[in-house]
């Protein structure tokens, strides 16, 4: 079992920034990947960037050159460095991660972008 808690989230202005975190517990040593999707009222749960094992890292192309994803392996956390944020980042932020037939969501964390 594999518990995410997801943190940093909040309200800012346009443009400003704002980094969320997750952190894993329990069985981490099986994820194979983590993510962090969003959501926001009305529209269905996107995928905003993923970091596998191995590193690799690929994003949607919305959040491209202005978020983030890395890691701390020492302290089991996924953070998502999001820069010059938009109205239409505004969502609820959720950490993902995928393991040999399981997955795993936190919580959630709230973005909002006003003006």
């Amino acid at each position: 079992q594999v518990q995410l808690v997801e943190s940093g989230g909040g309200l800012v202005q346009a443009g400003e920034s704002l980094r969320l975190s997750c952190a894993a517990s329990g069985n981490i040593f099986r994820l194979n990947v983590m993510d962090w999707y969003r959501q926001a009222p009305g529209k269905q749960r996107e995928l905003v960037a993923r970091i596998t094992r191995e590193g690799s890292t690929n994003y949607a192309d919305s959040v491209k050159g202005r978020f983030t994803i890395s890691r701390d392996i020492a302290k089991n956390t996924v953070y998502l460095q999001m820069n010059d944020l938009k109205f239409e980042d505004a969502a609820t932020y959720y950490c993902h991660a995928l393991a040999p037939a399981a997955i795993y969501w936190g919580q959630g964390t709230q973005v909002t972008v006003s003006s």
